[in-house]
């Protein structure tokens, strides 16, 4: 962990020093935040005879920006842990806390075409398929290539990465797994917009890993998952309109195939002061008494978190490869003072493949309240608290867990994200 800390902080300075005799424009920034929660059924049903947790996390993060017409380079280092994890006076943090989170450079080839190289993060339209993940303390990166084209509200992005874990002289299996981790992954994105509206297409392939053996570890091929489709916005009168189309397929492991969609609509209206938001998205799911289809959809790299309910029951690293989700929702958004407003939203969850025995559908409904207050420039508060009402049949999915127990969670969270630093530097 020693050397962990040496070289990260050898990297700051490395850098820094690199800015300082090359760069003609240097930023440094922060972002500092700390969350406490309390749990009490987050994520999942709470169970009987337990006992609610509270911790608090905390995000140390410094970014390092420079800036030329022809050259940017991005470093973010952070330092992710929960207040208490590390005894106040050993002489090294011994839980692995730092890491490096963005490392990156992009060349402008001309006026329209540049290339992008690096640990990056990759995010588009309402990040439903590609997030940052932001709400996560570590976030979400990708070490990835992408070239890019944009010229008159027309963007064209064209990535890959291929991922191992080790140097090697043989052999190139990818040992590290997870529903998450490719081995390999290819997309093109395209963008057109106008003055009030725009309309996109993703076309992603990601590749898995396959083992089998009697202990997993006998390399097996690669299982390859497609995922296609749109995001577009425009409005209508006073009315925005906002929506998506996804269609996966391809394989869902090395012998099941996969068929699966989503399907998305909001409509915000903002009279007066308040904004009002309906919507519905639709997941596809796979019936508890299929065993040989897959027909579950699952947004892979998205910042799920903002989707389906804040208390992270569907997509949050869960229900993969479960019975799909419908999710109608309705939102408010109150100004509540000069520098602050109130969040109001409501879920209502229902299964959309069939449940075993022919259960009833319905999951449950759930009740989303966030403040935020903008104390001073680059301090801003959150408190939030979230309810949910889970049906019988939401313990079908979630491990025959009672659904009769009180399942609610609260937080408070304070961001100080400001620009330490900025200044034009000559040769």
């Amino acid at each position: 962990m020693a050397n962990h800390t040496s070289y990260v902080t050898l990297l700051i300075l490395t850098a820094l020093t690199t800015f300082t005799i090359n760069a003609q424009t240097l930023s440094v920034g922060a972002d500092l935040r700390a969350r406490f929660e309390y749990r009490h059924g987050f994520n999942n049903l709470f169970p009987d005879n337990a006992e609610p947790a509270a911790f608090v996390n905390q995000r140390t993060r410094i970014n390092i920006g420079y800036n030329t017409e022809k050259l940017q380079l991005f470093i973010a280092v952070q330092d992710v842990s929960i207040w208490g994890d590390t005894r106040q006076i050993i002489p090294m943090d011994g839980n692995d806390s730092f890491s490096l989170f963005q490392a990156w450079g992009q060349l402008q080839l001309n006026k329209n075409w540049s290339t992008k190289v690096g640990r990056q993060v990759i995010s588009y339209d309402d990040e439903r398929i590609f997030g940052g993940l932001d709400w996560a303390m570590q976030g979400r990166f990708h070490d990835a290539a992408i070239i890019k084209y944009n010229e008159d509200g027309f963007m064209l992005d064209v990535g890959g990465a291929f991922s191992q874990e080790s140097a090697r002289n043989e052999g190139n299996d990818f040992s590290i797994q997870g529903f998450f981790t490719y081995k390999s992954m290819q997309y093109a994105y395209l963008k057109k917009s106008w003055k009030k509206s725009s309309a996109s297409f993703l076309f992603l392939n990601t590749g898995f890993q396959n083992y089998t053996g009697v202990n997993n570890d006998q390399p097996n091929g690669i299982s390859y998952r497609q995922t296609a489709g749109s995001y577009f916005k425009f409005p209508i009168g006073t009315v925005n309109l906002a929506g998506s189309a996804y269609y996966q397929f391809g394989k869902a492991n090395a012998i099941t195939d996969l068929t699966a969609y989503q399907v998305s609509l909001e409509a915000t209206y903002k009279p007066k002061k308040v904004m009002y938001g309906f919507g519905f998205e639709l997941l596809s799911g796979t019936d508890q008494d299929e065993g040989s289809k897959n027909k579950s959809f699952f947004p892979l790299y998205g910042t799920n978190h903002k989707f389906n309910g804040f208390m992270d029951y569907f997509y949050v690293g869960n229900h993969a490869n479960n019975v799909g989700l419908n999710d109608l929702y309705a939102k408010a958004i109150i100004p509540t003072g000069e520098n602050s407003n109130l969040l109001v939203k409501s879920h209502y969850f229902s299964a959309n493949a069939d449940l075993t025995g022919n259960a009833n559908k319905y999951l449950g409904m759930e009740v989303d309240l966030v403040y935020t207050r903008q104390l001073i420039t680059n301090v801003k508060l959150n408190v939030g608290y979230s309810h949910m009402f889970a049906s019988e049949s939401m313990s079908l999915i979630k491990g025959g867990r009672p659904n009769d127990n009180t399942n609610n969670w609260g937080w408070v969270q304070l961001i100080i994200d400001p620009n330490l630093f900025k200044t034009q530097l000559n040769n």
